[in-house]
């Protein structure tokens, strides 16, 4: 198949060297310094060679904020029949956009990201297909994600939303609030180092892709759970009620089971 990736970023570098072997890939970038170590694929720097390469399936691996008019400026160099897919993690405006588009598309959610995964073992890393979307496009990335052995769900945009509002905006809001309060330590735990570590990675992300995981509609929820049981904490804390500590912790426990 020809495949066309739009964005030379970690991810978009990724799928480049995944698919390369078995397909024949371009890459698009406006800026040919960021695939300067590509290789085994060619290399576009302008919309008028995706012309003469006619792809058969576009993945969009731009940053958030640039999918959607990634895809807009590359369709008027696309066939009908070609598939649009994303790899989003968030998939504001795209369900809309898909369904005018007269494009067959696909849309997924590798749930692992460059800054945490180790991207040559992602046994224990999680991807998430659309359900809505093209049945070829669909077998296509279900093929490619059980190669690289992750488990995989299937999901409509709107339980996508709903999943991707506790998946991530829980530990990224409570993430942001350790890191807010935190102060510098000379001789810092073994638990403070690991939150540290795990906030150095989530403040290494793009800002608008932090915004828009939290914008999530569903979030508000999830930061008002957050927000009960800090509360509830914090007066048994106050009370020092080792009774209530006790359940607290139990029910903890058995979250996490």
């Amino acid at each position: 198949m020809k495949i066309l990736i739009l964005g030379a970023g970690k991810m978009g570098s990724f799928f480049c060297d995944l698919l390369s072997f078995d397909h024949e890939v371009a890459v698009y970038d406006p800026d040919p310094e960021r695939m300067k170590f590509m290789f085994n694929c060619r290399r576009f720097t302008s919309l008028n060679e995706v012309d003469s390469f006619r792809p058969q399936m576009v993945i969009n691996a731009a940053t958030v904020k640039y999918t959607l008019a990634a895809f807009k400026e590359v369709m008027p160099h696309l066939d009908k029949s070609v598939i649009l897919s994303d790899i989003a993690s968030v998939k504001t405006g795209l369900k809309d956009f898909y369904e005018n588009c007269g494009h067959p598309y696909v849309s997924t959610h590798p749930m692992f990201g460059p800054t945490f995964a180790s991207l040559s073992n992602l046994s224990n890393e999680n991807a998430i297909i659309i359900s809505e979307g093209d049945h070829l496009g669909k077998v296509f990335f279900r093929d490619l994600y059980n190669r690289l052995h992750l488990h995989i769900a299937e999901f409509t945009f709107e339980e996508h939303d709903l999943t991707i509002a506790y998946s991530l905006s829980i530990p990224f809001a409570s993430t942001l609030v350790f890191a807010s309060n935190m102060k510098h330590q000379d001789a810092p735990g073994t638990t403070f180092k690991r939150h540290k570590a795990i906030a150095d990675g989530l403040m290494s992300e793009d800002d608008f892709l932090l915004s828009e995981i939290l914008f999530n509609p569903h979030t508000s929820r999830q930061l008002q759970n957050i927000s009960d049981k800090l509360a509830e904490l914090k007066d048994i804390v106050d009370s020092r009620d080792s009774e209530k500590m006790k359940k607290f912790l139990d029910s903890v426990r058995s979250n996490l089971k």
